[in-house]
């Protein structure tokens, strides 16, 4: 066996699998599995160091890790932490009894999911065997003879009309890696712009070091396929990309288009923690580079809802990937029982991330050959959207091979195709756009009419040949707000299609964390595009200061389209990220006047801002007029004060001898020194001992001329 240690779980696998994926059955237990332990926890960003140390206390729990990716930090959303409980700590009450705290967001099991595959059909070897791409032409207008089934995708019959895909159009593969050196998919397979291979440096930025073909997160590496695993994700990327026209073995939906590997499946499966990781590097490939990642295909399943799953999915929805998953194996209705992820919605928000301006989910379910639902296909008429070839599908497995598998991991991997290769022919199609082509073409299916939202099956060519829609979708960018004076900020609008008349849309600012007037200058209007044209710019100016202060977002708001038009994402946003150095926080003692009959003087040291690390500070009390001793005015004291995270205050006490003497004032002082993480700013307090025993000697002798009689009067007289 072979055997890697990752954030302390060991994980297994044999050094050579066969062709054949877990049962059915075993698929139906590993639904409900969830990491040993673990859970996801979202915090409220204003709960401090010392309430987030409390919330694990609560559970026994320490963390684990910090997932906070670039995605999460551009679109505003707090960090996840994966965090280990004690051993014995049920994960059930431990999310139960965080979930009804304050300070927290979201906590749910860090649940385990597993591909959407199952027993497969012995390999194919008759004419037959790539029936899924195949058209119902009669007797063999497409293709060779024998090329013929009126249940297949219909990818032919586009092949025949010319559509076989473009480079310039990416998909994402979140399952288990790809063989990246397999003859029928190493020329479709991304290689990374923006990094140097093998120098160590991550030079994108992105986090991770060289991550050349995508990244491995199951294992924290940059091999994106490891052997005797990955042969569900070569066999998904096979049916979406596999290099047509070569002479050697199967073609995908596309002959030509690019695919980045991001694993997260290992043996045995994996993790939403993982899978967020992997969504968000898509996203921010696409957002940062401009990458056109126009689908993920995310062929497995399992486990229950995870907030932080579904912020990643509508994350990448606002960037327009659509998300394409597996309706599941469990011949389940999921109208009645969800399936995760293909049960996710981007039309709907979470606490930490509002919905997308469109449905970005496709819901995919498997047919047979015969066109009928395969009997381990989930369905469901409002939350699976279309069928597809998913039983006996032959397609790439590592070492060079060729397999057949059957599943509703099969089947997505035709429609995440479809989605590529409409993207390849309209390359100005939103993502929104794209699912409504896909979707509208579904051809109509007696086995799925009331099982599915289309009621019918993926058809490639009726979607090419469908005359997009003129849509309107609007994306931001973000800009650094520079220290004076206005920096432009560009907003894109794009048409979905060329139209042949006039378009316009309205236009306006809103607010976000960013304010009009103070953060950015509000503007309104409308955009004009002449017939041909695709793309206009609004340019908002953003105004500069030299305050820090966290990132800032407003809104561009689209409305009012022309009749020839619809809106498909109405609302993009600007981010107006700091430039300015946070100001360093300084530490201030205040001063104490009293009456020496006080006793005790309390000095006030304020921190300038709470901090999420531990400052320290010495101190010591010095002379004045006023003398320290046992015979003198106040006792010598000195010491460490420390600031714990999220604290602002810390005080002194110095002891002050109360005397009879009549005297002037007298001061001592409390001096700051040494402070680690801060400076200081007001460094010396002073203390005023105010003398009261002139006061009361005045009192006793007013007193006293009260009681004794008056020299002027008469003896014995009264008054």
């Amino acid at each position: 066996m072979l055997a890697k240690k990752i954030d302390g779980r060991w994980h297994r696998s044999s050094a050579k699998r066969g062709m054949g994926f877990e049962s059915l059955e075993d698929r139906r237990l590993l639904a409900v599995a969830y990491a040993d332990g673990e859970l996801l926890v979202q915090y409220d960003p204003s709960a401090s160091a010392a309430i987030r140390d409390g919330l694990r206390s609560l559970v026994r729990g320490r963390a684990a890790e910090l997932i906070e990716t670039v995605a999460m930090r551009a679109m505003g959303d707090p960090a996840i932490e994966r965090l280990r409980l004690d051993t014995g700590v049920s994960v059930e009450a431990a999310v139960a009894a965080l979930r009804s705290r304050p300070g927290v967001i979201s906590a749910s099991p860090n649940w385990k999911v597993t591909k959407a595959a199952v027993s497969n059909d012995p390999y194919y070897t008759t004419s037959s065997r790539l029936w899924g791409m195949y058209g119902d032409d009669q007797p063999s207008g497409s293709g060779p003879s024998g090329t013929t089934n009126q249940f297949g995708s219909q990818s032919e019959k586009a092949w025949d009309a010319g559509f076989t895909g473009s480079k310039s159009v990416v998909v994402g593969i979140v399952d288990e890696g790809v063989d990246i050196r397999h003859p029928d998919l190493a020329a479709n397979i991304w290689v990374n712009p923006y990094e140097i291979s093998g120098d160590g440096i991550d030079n994108d930025g992105n986090g991770y070091v060289d991550d050349i073909n995508g990244w491995d997160f199951y294992y924290k590496d940059n091999s994106v396929y490891d052997p005797g695993e990955d042969d569900h994700g070569t066999h998904v990327a096979g049916t979406i990309g596999g290099v047509g026209g070569n002479g050697v073995g199967v073609a995908g939906v596309n002959w030509n288009v690019t695919m980045i590997s991001t694993k997260f499946l290992g043996p045995g499966g994996g993790y939403t923690s993982d899978a967020v990781l992997a969504l968000d590097y898509l996203t921010d490939l696409k957002t940062r580079h401009g990458i056109d990642i126009v689908a993920t295909n995310n062929s497995w399943g399992g486990g229950g809802y995870s907030q932080p799953l579904h912020d990643a999915i509508n994350r990448a929805a606002k960037a327009n990937i659509l998300f394409v998953a597996a309706a599941g194996n469990s011949s389940s209705n999921n109208d009645a029982t969800s399936n995760f992820p293909s049960n996710y919605s981007t039309l709907v928000g979470t606490s930490t991330e509002s919905a997308a301006s469109y449905e970005g989910v496709i819901a995919v379910a498997a047919l047979t050959s015969t066109g009928g639902l395969a009997s381990y296909s989930s369905y469901g008429a409002t939350t699976v959207d279309i069928a597809a070839p998913g039983s006996g599908i032959n397609s790439t497995v590592p070492n060079s091979g060729y397999a057949s598998y059957s599943g509703t991991s099969m089947a997505t991997p035709h429609v995440t195709g479809a989605v590529a290769l409409y993207a390849s022919a309209y390359p100005a199609a939103s993502a929104a756009a794209i699912r409504s082509a896909i979707l509208s073409t579904a051809r109509p299916t007696p086995s799925v009419a009331v099982r599915t939202v289309t009621g019918g099956r993926l058809d490639v060519a009726a979607a090419l040949n469908a005359t997009p829609a003129t849509g309107i979708s609007i994306s931001g960018r973000s800009v650094a707000e520079g220290d004076s004076g206005t920096t432009p900020l560009s907003f894109t609008v794009t048409l979905s299609a060329a139209a042949q008349e006039i378009v316009t849309v309205n236009y306006a600012t809103a607010n976000g964390t960013a304010t009009a007037g103070s953060d950015y200058v509000a503007e309104s209007g409308a955009v004009s595009f002449a017939p041909g044209e695709v793309s206009k710019t609004i340019v908002i100016d953003v105004t500069g200061d030299t305050a820090f202060e966290p990132n800032e977002t407003f809104t561009v708001v689209l409305s009012a389209p022309s009749a020839n038009a619809r809106v498909l994402t109405g609302t993009a946003t600007g981010t107006i990220t700091n430039d300015d150095q946070q100001p360093t926080p300084t530490l201030s003692i205040a001063s104490v006047s009293q009456l020496e009959n006080a006793g005790r003087f309390v000095f006030t040291v304020t921190l300038s801002q709470a901090l999420s690390t531990r400052v320290t500070v010495r101190y010591a009390t010095t002379n004045g007029t006023a003398k320290e001793g046992r015979n003198g005015d106040y006792t010598s004291t000195s010491g460490t004060l420390t600031f714990n995270p999220g604290q602002t205050t810390q005080s002194i006490s110095v002891s002050v001898r109360n005397d009879n003497v009549v005297e002037a004032n007298e001061t001592f002082f409390v001096d700051l020194s040494r402070a680690s993480n801060a400076s200081i700013g007001v460094g010396r307090g002073t203390g005023t001992i105010l003398n009261d025993d002139g006061l009361i000697a005045a009192r006793f002798a007013a007193f006293a001329a009260l009681a004794m009689p008056d020299a002027n009067s008469p003896a014995g007289s009264k008054k």
